[in-house]
């Protein structure tokens, strides 16, 4: 007899998205509630969202406080990506097996839910100040990275129209042919400190969201002995699958215990390996700084979508109408939902994909630590 689901019985994957900053946030509290928990609100003190709504870096702890291991998922330091990685938090939230597997392992789980909420709302992958935060966690006192290709490479990617002259697109080919692709991405992509009108910018100080993702581990971590941490992203490779890139040091011993926990395919960008460059800044180094006697695993659950060079496309448009304030409001719709649906999938199909890998993820690592 097909028996009726109850009350508590998981909604439909596809209920755990949201359209919006906004909804996603009120879906993340609703489902603390529903465990009778309440997320921690770090509110923005200078900005608010695309509309007008407070803006917040979400925390939220299951687990015991004195717990010695601590599994940490964020969603959101790539803001339009939060589609994405709040769905996967929410869908945790509603997992009951899976928290119940956490309860018994004694493990801890913290969820952050939006690290870069002012991108979340207004559909920038970058922060208030077009600083990547991926970039941003860098040692500010002393001499910052270069990256002299970058100023070869910022004239093509940021021309003075929108769209593109085809000279415009036959100079950014012509560089890739000569460089070839690996170093065209390389350019573009592995951080700069030069160009605060440019893509990848990593800023000349802390952002917001840098100090207080910081303080958030000082005040939840500071004594684990145990820590894993899983950013979700979106934008890099095959269409709903989630390589798993190496987010520790570029330390041997480290990469071996992150495969021992998530498998041989966690592949590492200072091996050559991962669709991601070497990434200096990366959010998730700051655990050496705010947690230095834990014994620290890190991956970026990067999830596919669409192909590379249209990824690019959109970021150097919503970049190029930043700095095109007068831009028509047709042209900038049209460049913000590009930005959009570049970064996130409205599909059953693609939802349920993100989730399980997620979910998968988890369970992987409270595994490691029981």
């Amino acid at each position: 007899m097909r028996q009726t689901p109850s009350s508590t019985a998981t909604p439909a994957v596809s209920q755990h998205f949201s359209s919006s900053y906004r909804e996603a946030r009120e879906k993340f509290q609703a489902a603390a509630a529903r465990r009778g928990l309440a997320a921690q609100a770090h509110v923005h003190p200078a900005q608010r969202g695309a509309e007008g709504e407070e803006l917040a870096m979400d925390v939220l702890r299951i687990g015991p406080a004195d717990a010695r291991s601590l599994l940490v998922v964020t969603s959101a330091t790539h803001g339009v990506e939060g589609f994405c990685g709040s769905g996967c938090q929410i869908a945790l939230l509603h997992d009951d097996e899976l928290l119940a597997r956490a309860e018994r392992s004694g493990t801890a789980l913290l969820l952050v839910h939006a690290v870069n909420p002012y991108g979340f709302s207004h559909l920038r992958r970058v922060n208030e100040d077009s600083i990547d935060l991926n970039r941003n966690f860098l040692d500010y006192s002393a001499p910052l990275p270069q990256n002299p290709a970058y100023a070869d490479v910022h004239p093509l990617m940021l021309p003075a129209q929108w769209p593109p002259t085809a000279d415009d697109e036959a100079a950014v080919e012509g560089y890739i042919a000569t460089h070839g692709a690996r170093r065209f991405q390389s350019a573009v992509s592995s951080g700069q400190s030069t160009h605060p009108d440019g893509l990848f910018y990593a800023g000349l100080a802390p952002a917001w969201s840098n100090t207080t993702l910081r303080s958030v581990l000082r005040a939840h971590a500071a004594s684990c002995a145990q820590l894993a941490w899983i950013d979700i992203h979106t934008g890099l490779g095959p269409l709903g699958h989630g390589e798993k890139i190496f987010g520790g040091r570029n330390d041997p011993a480290e990469l071996a215990r992150a495969r021992a926990c998530w498998g041989a395919d966690v592949f590492s960008p200072f091996t050559g390996d991962s669709f991601s460059e070497v990434v200096r800044g990366a959010a998730a180094s700051c655990v050496y700084d705010e947690c230095p006697g834990a014994k620290t695993i890190a991956i970026g659950l990067e999830f596919g979508t669409v192909a590379f060079m249209d990824i690019m496309e959109a970021m150097r448009a919503d970049q190029w109408l930043t700095n095109h304030p007068k831009t028509p409001e047709s042209q900038r719709r049209q460049i913000k939902q590009a930005l959009r649906d570049a970064f996130c999938i409205d599909s059953p199909e693609w939802r349920g994909m993100v989730t399980a890998q997620t979910r998968v993820a988890v369970l992987q690592a409270l595994s490691a630590f029981s």
